[in-house]
This record gives structure tokens, C-alpha cells and sequence, in this order.
């Protein structure tokens, strides 16, 4: 067997587990977002696995859009009322985050997103524009079935859409920034005790949610502007997603600010919610990291600066200049006319 031959079968075999563990990836996060459904069986208000397919097309490449396709099958078939309606749905599925992809490779998308053009492309272009591919197949799809009735195609679409794109606004930056973290070395015990208090301040934020009778929904955006500006992206993502996370349980139970609503006024309310906390950490914190960095840049290029004329000046070591002389010296000794 060639080198060259085993070099591929290597790269067929990485390509192959890459698959499978989107496809995995996939499918567990599914099951997790089935937990929350609000209209039907496959229509939740966040749909994680958007997240995933769009963070391994980012990460590895199209290659992996298999792995997408497999896990949508399997999630669908069990849940679609035919094989024909539950492919044309996984069709959707693969689909949409292949468009988000496509759109953000043409904008020269960075995956750190230290940028605001980044945050701005994955908002409008990896969540609300690329999914709506998936909710229109979707919700067409079992509109034609006959499984949707003509007054719930549009709040299937709806929140189809929004919980597409919600887990592309709120679970890909989150996965962005686990690719990057690293164990933080010479952290001050201040800094650990901050991150522990908004970490207990969320959680808080989320007990409230369940139990106040007021709508308390506005006191997550603090927490979300702590975040960015403290920790920027890997501390305001984890953040959005928390937050979102506990609306949407308080909605599914329809507890808190969401006791005796209708449905529209619960998917309206939570789905702003949830659209608002994402677009804040993302633009904030890339707008934060932006202005860190382009500090960074400023100060370094003054030291290169300040290093520059510290070498180029004169050597002034020599005898000290004379001293400013008097009017007298000035005219030879002869005093001015008056």
C-alpha cells in the first residue's frame, strides 16, 4: 500500500467519524429541544441542533453536511406522519444551514467573531436569513400533509423560523467560543469571583422567572451587558443561552410572566426575548473585543514609536550648551539706547 494511499485512507476515515459525530451531535441536542414544544411535536421555540449543524460546517467544512442530513432523518422519521413528509422536512434541515454557511463564507466570516461585521453576518445572515429555508419546507410541508389546518401555518412558521434561528444565534457562538477557551493562567482570585457572582446572578435570574408573578423578563439584560463588557464573548454567550434557556422553561410551563397568556402572546413575548438577549451579547461583546483589540494595537504601536526616537536620538553627553546671555553680552558690552 502507497503512502499516498494510506494518507487518504486516514483522511476517508477522519471524514467518516466527523460525520458520524455531527450526526450524534445532532440528534441528542434534538431530543433536547423536543422537550419544549410549543406548536406540534417538531416546532420548538429553540432549536439547538441549527447550532450544531452550522458550528461543524464553520469547523470542518462541507464535508460533514452528511452528518447533518443523517441526524435530521433520524429525529424526523419517528415524528413525521409519512417517510415522504419526514424527508422533505430533513431536506429543509440540511439545507438551511448549508445557506447560512454558504452566505458566511462570501462575507470572509471569522470564527472568533472579534468583529462586529462577524456578529452582524451571523445575525442576519447564518440565523434569519438561512433558516428561513427550513421553516418554509417545514411548514409547507405539513401544511400539503393536510397535518396543519389553513389558521396554524403561520404560527408554525413562525416560531419554526425563530427557533431556528435561535439556535443558531444562541448555541453557535457558544460552541465558537468552547473551540478558543483555555485554562485561564495567573487569574487574580477577583476575576474567579466575579464569574462565580454572575454565574449565581443568572441562576437567580432563572428562579425568579419561575416564581415572580411580575413580568421580570427585563432584568436579564443587565447580566447580558456584565457579560460582555467583562468577559466578552466566551462569558456572554453561555450567558444569552442560560437566560434564554429559563424563559423558555417558564413558557413551556407557563409560569411567571407567562401564567395566563394565549399561545401567540407567549411565542411573541418569548420569542422577542430570546432574539433581543442573543443580538445584545453577540454585537456587544464583538463590539467590546473590537475596541480591546484595536486599543492593544494603538498601544503597541506607540511603544515601536516611543523605541524609534529613543534610538534615533543625538548623543547629547558632550559639554552642556551656554546659557542665555544678558542684554550687555548681546551688544558687544555696550548697553541698549533707550
Amino acid at each position: 500500500m502507497t503512502v499516498a494511499r494510506r494518507a487518504r485512507l486516514r483522511r476517508g476515515g477522519r471524514t467518516a467519524l466527523q460525520i458520524v459525530a455531527v450526526a450524534a451531535l445532532y440528534y441528542a441536542s434534538a431530543e433536547l429541544g423536543l422537550l419544549q414544544q410549543l406548536v406540534r411535536d417538531q416546532v420548538t421555540p429553540l432549536w439547538p441542533p441549527t447550532g450544531i449543524a452550522l458550528t461543524g460546517l464553520l469547523l470542518i467544512g462541507a464535508r460533514v453536511w452528511p452528518g447533518i442530513a443523517l441526524g435530521a432523518l433520524l429525529v424526523n422519521v419517528p415524528l413525521g406522519p409519512s417517510a415522504p413528509v419526514a424527508l422533505a422536512i430533513t431536506t429543509g434541515n440540511t439545507l438551511a444551514p448549508l445557506c447560512s454557511y454558504a452566505l458566511l463564507r462570501r462575507t470572509g466570516f471569522r470564527t472568533e467573531l472579534n468583529r462586529f461585521q462577524d456578529a452582524l453576518a451571523l445575525v442576519f445572515l447564518g440565523g434569519f436569513t438561512g433558516m428561513l429555508i427550513s421553516a418554509t419546507v417545514g411548514s409547507g410541508t405539513l401544511y400539503l400533509a393536510q397535518v396543519l389546518p389553513d389558521d396554524r401555518f403561520w404560527p408554525t412558521w413562525w416560531v419554526w423560523w425563530t427557533g431556528d434561528a435561535m439556535g443558531v444565534l444562541l448555541v453557535t457562538p457558544v460552541l465558537l467560543a468552547l473551540r478558543s477557551v483555555h485554562w485561564p493562567k495567573r487569574t487574580p482570585p477577583s476575576r474567579w469571583a466575579e464569574g462565580a457572582l454572575l454565574a449565581a446572578a443568572t441562576a437567580a435570574f432563572g428562579l425568579l422567572l419561575e416564581t415572580a408573578p411580575a413580568p421580570l423578563l427585563f432584568l436579564g439584560f443587565p447580566l447580558l451587558i456584565w457579560a460582555a463588557f467583562r468577559f466578552q464573548q466566551p462569558g456572554a454567550a453561555p450567558c444569552a443561552l442560560a437566560l434564554s434557556t429559563f424563559a423558555i422553561l417558564s413558557a413551556t410551563r407557563e409560569t411567571g410572566a407567562f401564567a395566563g397568556q394565549s399561545l401567540l402572546t407567549n411565542m411573541i413575548s418569548l420569542q422577542a426575548f430570546n432574539a433581543t438577549a442573543a443580538l445584545t451579547a453577540l454585537l456587544l461583546s464583538a463590539t467590546i473585543t473590537e475596541r480591546n483589540r484595536t486599543q492593544a494595537e494603538i498601544e503597541a504601536a506607540s511603544r515601536r514609536l516611543s523605541e524609534m526616537v529613543a534610538r534615533s536620538r543625538p548623543d547629547i553627553g558632550g559639554p552642556p550648551l551656554p546659557e542665555a546671555r544678558g542684554n550687555d553680552e548681546e551688544d558687544g558690552g555696550q548697553n541698549r539706547p533707550p
